[in-house]
């Protein structure tokens, strides 16, 4: 989460640097509007493509650890199954030494 953070800071740093840049260049109104306008679409571009890595990042992480969840949980299925059919062999062991 504190990469998320820096990596949100340092694009808002350098979006408020650029505009104050745009600010005072010696431009006319017009074009100094258009440049805002088109860092603003770049920035916004820039925000949503590094939303979706975050996004697939996240997915990915989610995916590998419900498949890690999974397999774990088979395994520890399969051992107590086990442990239950050497706990009722051993039982049925034990009852058929008393019964003779």
């Amino acid at each position: 989460m504190k990469a998320v953070k820096v990596l949100a800071g340092t694009l808002v740093g350098l979006a408020a640097g650029a505009a104050l840049g745009i600010l005072f260049a010696p431009d006319n109104g017009k074009s100094t509007r258009k440049k805002i306008t088109k860092g603003g679409i770049d920035y916004a571009d820039g925000l949503s493509t590094k939303f979706n890595e975050f996004v697939d990042s996240m997915t990915q992480k989610f995916d590998s650890l419900m498949a890690e969840t999974t397999h774990m949980a088979e395994n520890s299925k399969d051992k107590a199954e086990k442990l239950v059919n050497e706990v009722a062999t051993s039982v049925n062991s034990k009852a058929k030494q008393l019964s003779n």
